[in-house]
């Protein structure tokens, strides 16, 4: 149950005097659903104004507050263009007043002869002095404008002063909460209590200490769930899986596992061979070999007598792994199914009844694989690929699949920081396959301006001549599938024109599943020269024949993301390239990402500056897994405080008693405030 001190922070918006259905709506979409939502919700700067007795030449471009008096006013004829009302000042200075619509309210608002206090930024348009759009209110009525006025991210509807206002009175009814942080930290940090840090960060938007006191709260509570999720999985039990070699001695490699793989798959095998469920994170580059180590994983279960199920984020992904998987464990008699939203029918209740009364062994799928209907018989590992698009919350779905907790492997070929390790699986072990596979050459990688996509086009014709193939991935138009599968198919369209129908295919989010394997199948044949593709084709699609991946609106993407696509080309023996065509119009942190793509392979070193440029919620796509992100943290205070955290949760858990001492009955009230309730849960459960 959530402390009822935190009742009225988590009250919806409509709480708050003054706020009805209309105000209500516009805060919505800004995320504003409750008070504590407005509480979080932080100004990002200030304005500053100045109180002047009357203008001057030397206030052009500053924020003022003046009375002045409105002596004429000039509306358009048409109804079309601004509204000008021309009014003096103490010493005879004539100033516009802008308005660019309801010349109704403008006259209402400044009638001729009676003085207002008006402000707004000073602006000299030719030789005249003007304020577009100035605030207005009436000498004695009410407050003037704050000389120092919080800017917050707005939406229509909302003005800076209207979320002042709903802020304070959030604040107003935000309790004094008992303190969480360890003494001698807030002693050395000078951090005020949380309340007034909070009502700080609201009044000065500049001021660093009680927006720092913030942002390591969040971090603290995230650091402490963790642990709290391990603690848990620590105490739990599950049947061991060593494994007696039979399958593992059968299957025919055609090549030798590299020391890394070994080192990898030697501590898979000594996790599961525990009591305690195994609980461990597999980083490795794209390439580097985790599927295989996965595999092996999986066929320690299936000695040992139980079933393992493999996750995979998209359709394309988990086909892809469940003809691999097939096509090497069939012959040596392991039972592979697979189950995704596309199954329907027969098929469907076949495969639910082969996992419920053992005759599976093996389930490749997708989300589909969480749903309540599937039940194994005796689920004993389960693998998730691509660990950053699912969040806590879905490893633990999956883990309570089975009578005992499974063991749980999570991987992910987009290589972490290691901050970021800390804040989002600081409840796992962590093993990494740091070395490529033998014959895998670096891809050469080139950045090449749009003005020249002719040249592009007359490369990719030589290089389909010679019989290689490529892929030819469109940028994000807008944030909308639609858009993203619009430029593709124009560019599909283009391309065709130029090499016929039967040689480009076209693969993109909004095609249906039979229909997307249909012409993945025919580019994974050879047939199709060239593949015209969103970024659905980003993660695991495996041809190796194509050698050349051209990146259309590169500067579009993120680093983790262009490194990922990358990643489709190098897979076999011919030496590849990576074209990154870039736009004209490129930003400092675009130009910055397109070079560093051009000067390393290393997925490792890739991801620490993804971290720097872009922070931490969009690279660990908390959006994408529902999972709670960061209100206040950003990735600088991450980097900084994460581990300073995760040392006074330990501290909190190992010497204060944990949850049931003082402080501990603090901090179980800072993971309600952040949501972080579900690891109180695990430890009530036990």
């Amino acid at each position: 149950m959530r402390p009822e001190i935190l009742n009225p922070l988590f009250a919806e918006v409509e709480a708050l005097a003054g706020v009805g259905p209309q105000v209500a709506k516009s805060l919505k979409r800004l995320g504003l659903i409750r008070v504590i939502d407005l509480l979080y919700h932080l100004p990002t700067g200030s304005i500053e104004r100045l109180r002047v007795p009357s203008l001057t030449s030397e206030m052009i471009g500053r924020n003022v507050i003046v009375d002045l008096t409105p002596i004429d006013l000039r509306a358009p004829r048409s109804g079309r263009g601004p509204t000008r009302i021309f009014a003096s000042d103490a010493t005879g200075n004539t100033i516009a007043l802008v308005y660019f619509n309801n010349p109704g309210w403008a006259k209402k608002q400044l009638p001729l002869g009676d003085k207002r206090t008006v402000s707004g930024k000073l602006e000299a348009y030719g030789d005249e002095w003007q304020i577009i759009h100035p605030d207005v209110t009436e000498p004695g009525k009410g407050p003037e404008p704050a000389l120092r006025e919080p800017v917050y991210p707005l939406t229509e509807g909302l003005t800076n002063r209207r979320l002042g206002e709903l802020a304070a009175l959030a604040l107003e009814r935000s309790p004094d909460l008992p303190e969480w942080i360890e003494p001698s930290l807030v002693a050395r940090d000078g951090w005020r209590a949380w309340r007034p840090a909070l009502g700080e960060a609201h009044r000065e938007p500049t001021a660093d200490e009680p927006r720092r006191r913030l942002a390591y709260d969040e971090i603290f509570a995230n650091q402490l769930a963790l642990l709290l999720l391990r603690q848990s999985a620590r105490r739990k039990k599950t049947t061991p899986l060593a494994g007696d070699g039979r399958l593992t001695d059968a299957l025919r490699l055609p090549y030798e596992l590299t020391i890394a793989q070994q080192r990898v798959a030697g501590e898979i095998r000594g996790d599961m061979a525990q009591e305690r469920p195994m609980l461990r994170l597999l980083q490795g580059d794209v390439g580097s070999g985790k599927t295989l180590v996965a595999m092996l994983a999986m066929l320690s279960a299936v000695e040992s007598g139980a079933q393992a199920a493999f996750l995979a984020p998209t359709e394309i992904l988990a086909r892809q792994h469940h003809a691999t998987l097939l096509g090497q464990l069939d012959s040596i008699g392991v039972r592979v199914a697979i189950l995704t939203g596309r199954e329907k029918g027969k098929a469907r209740e076949a495969v639910l009844m082969g996992l419920a009364d053992g005759s599976i062994d093996l389930l490749v799928g997708t989300h589909a694989i969480f749903q309540d209907k599937v039940a194994y018989k005796n689920l004993g590992l389960a693998v998730i690929d691509e660990q950053h698009r699912f969040g806590v919350s879905q490893r633990l779905l999956l883990s309570a699949k089975a009578g005992r907790p499974p063991h749980l492997l999570v991987m992910t070929a987009t290589p972490i920081p290691r901050t970021l390790t800390l804040t989002q699986y600081g409840e796992m072990d962590v093993s990494a396959i740091d070395e490529m596979p033998p014959g895998r050459s670096p891809v050469a990688t080139r950045v090449i301006s749009d003005e020249r996509l002719g040249e592009v086009v007359d490369g990719l014709d030589r290089h389909l001549a010679g019989g290689g193939q490529a892929f030819w991935v469109c940028p994000l138009v807008e944030e909308s599938e639609k858009s993203d599968a619009a430029a593709a198919e124009e560019r599909a369209r283009v391309l065709r024109l130029r090499f016929g129908d039967d040689r480009v295919g076209l693969v993109h989010g909004r095609m249906k599943g039979p229909e997307k394997d249909a012409v993945m199948a025919r580019f994974a044949s050879g047939e199709l020269g060239a593949l015209v593709a969103t970024t659905v084709i980003e993660v695991g699609v495996d041809v190796p024949n194509a050698t050349l991946m051209i990146v259309e609106g590169a500067e579009r993407f993120g680093l983790a993301q262009l490194h990922q696509l990358r990643g489709r080309v190098g897979r076999g023996a011919g030496k590849s390239i990576c074209l990154l065509i870039r736009g004209q119009q490129l930003s400092e942190s675009g130009r910055a990402r397109l070079a560093l793509m051009r000067e390393t392979n290393d997925g490792f070193r890739i991801a620490e500056e993804d971290l720097r440029l872009r922070g931490p919620g969009e690279i660990l796509g908390l959006r994408q897994s529902g999972e709670a992100g960061f209100r206040v943290a950003r990735a600088e205070d991450i980097v900084e405080l994460a581990q300073v955290a995760q040392d006074d949760a330990v501290l909190l858990l190992e010497r204060d008693g944990g949850l049931a001492g003082p402080r501990g009955q603090a901090a179980r009230t800072c993971l309600y405030l952040f949501e972080r309730d579900q690891a109180v849960g695990l430890i009530r459960s036990g």
